[in-house]
């Protein structure tokens, strides 16, 4: 008897007109696209054209000492996602909300809002967020210190779940002649208090199509993986080897346990950034354009907030100079090693590694025809550093369109990804049911 071959899972990273630091200023983009929101419908379109399982919006909550040359976000998330909802039908929308500068009971009405206007479709990447311009933006002096900005998220992500759990499946009832718009007795309050957060509940906002959105999670610090072993169903990461990926994938599988999960409940997704063409040689010129089009001082003011150290000053074609220990990085100290790491693996000057982070901030370029990019993430995938990828095109919409139209054929002709969608919700796309309420079938006091 023959068994079907295991397939994995695609997810679209969209950022602006792409996502190397340089697309607004190469002619493949237009550069006003960046805040016209049928710019981003489209790529859901495209997205939805290619069955992927997903498509992802990154957040910042500050616009930062760098608006000269770029910005990283222009609209909100959840309400960007929710025009994309009117666009398309079937694929998933993951918006990132940071529980450093969120209150839950706020979020988690977003987040079931998004779920309903989309039919089932919403996810959410959780952050705990490590930029200083975004603290000065909500009354801190400096970023909260990074084991307490987990402590919170994970205290967060419990309240919220709750609030989702607060109306059981079949609370509404909608029966205009007897005049009965809820069952009351499916409807609870939370009384949810702590030094944190005092919430009574229930949410103002029914019972959502999956229960509760894709929870999504992208730290790869120790604690960032131990709450993704808790709570993520789907984890964004960056490695730039297959021997890293592995690694990783073994190391956060292997805590599943301690939750009572299985391997099969969080899936892995390392990011990409294609550069597709015809010829290999082209792909690395295409590549290339993107790279001579960096602007220098934008480069180095990332790479200086990356890395805690200010390089405004420091010679392009010089080394890094000496940089602090992860223990002294409050922000995202998982980016921080793999940046530190990769600079001093490969030896790189300055101007080099801002060359290679232009595409994707550490995540793993590849420039290549579409047969060379779909052997690449298949050997990822069954070498068994991949349950699917994150794809970040470094430019839109070509880009995409590349990738859905030139790549995703061949994965399907290879039998690793689906040619029509077979579910109805995102969490059905990642291979997930849909989640009944911890009140259902309790004896824990409903409203009145």
């Amino acid at each position: 008897m023959s068994h079907p071959r295991k397939t994995f899972h695609l997810n679209a990273f969209l950022m602006g007109v792409g996502h190397h630091e340089a697309a607004w200023r190469h002619p493949r983009t237009e550069e006003h696209r960046v805040l016209d929101v049928k710019h981003f419908q489209e790529l859901g379109r495209i997205a939805e054209r290619g069955k992927l399982d997903s498509v992802f919006f990154a957040d910042g909550l500050a616009v930062g000492p760098r608006i000269k040359r770029n910005t990283l976000a222009v609209f909100e998330p959840v309400t960007l996602l929710a025009a994309i909802a009117t666009a398309t039908e079937h694929v998933g929308l993951i918006a990132t909300a940071s529980t450093t500068y969120n209150e839950p009971f706020n979020l988690a009405r977003k987040f079931a809002s998004l779920d309903h206007i989309s039919g089932g479709r919403a996810g959410w990447n959780i952050v705990t967020s490590g930029n200083e311009e975004e603290a000065f933006n909500f009354g801190f002096d400096a970023i909260p210190e990074h084991a307490r900005r987990y402590e919170r998220a994970q205290e967060f992500v419990d309240v919220a779940v709750q609030l989702w759990d607060s109306w059981e499946s079949g609370a509404i009832v909608l029966d205009p002649e007897e005049g009965v718009f809820a069952d009351p007795d499916k409807v609870h309050t939370i009384d949810y208090n702590s030094e944190r957060f005092r919430v009574r509940g229930p949410l103002n906002s029914p019972r959502s199509p999956q229960g509760r959105p894709l929870l999504v999670q992208a730290g790869s610090s120790e604690s960032g993986k131990e709450f993704a072993a808790r709570y993520a169903e789907a984890v964004f990461t960056a490695q730039r080897t297959v021997e890293e990926g592995q690694q990783f994938y073994r190391d956060l599988k292997s805590r599943l346990p301690k939750y009572g999960r299985s391997a099969d409940e969080l899936k892995v997704l390392p990011g990409l950034v294609p550069f597709i063409a015809d010829t290999e040689a082209e792909a690395r010129a295409l590549e290339q354009e993107f790279t001579d089009l960096i602007s220098p001082d934008y480069a180095l003011r990332q790479l200086s907030a990356l890395l805690g150290v200010d390089l405004t000053e420091h010679a392009l074609d010089a080394p890094l100079p000496p940089l602090p220990d992860e223990s002294e990085i409050e922000g995202g100290k998982s980016r921080f090693t793999l940046v530190k790491e990769l600079a001093e693996k490969e030896e790189l000057t300055v101007r080099q590694l801002i060359g290679k982070l232009g595409g994707g901030r550490g995540h793993r370029t590849f420039a290549g025809t579409p047969e060379q990019i779909a052997d690449e993430l298949q050997t990822w995938f069954e070498a068994g550093a991949a349950d699917g990828f994150n794809i970040m095109p470094p430019y839109l919409p070509g880009g995409l369109d590349d990738f859905v139209d030139r790549v995703v054929p061949i994965l399907q002709e290879r039998g690793l990804f689906r040619t029509e969608y077979t579910a109805t919700t995102l969490r059905g796309h990642y291979g997930l049911d849909s989640v009944e309420s911890q009140f259902a079938h309790s004896d824990i006091q409903a409203t009145a």
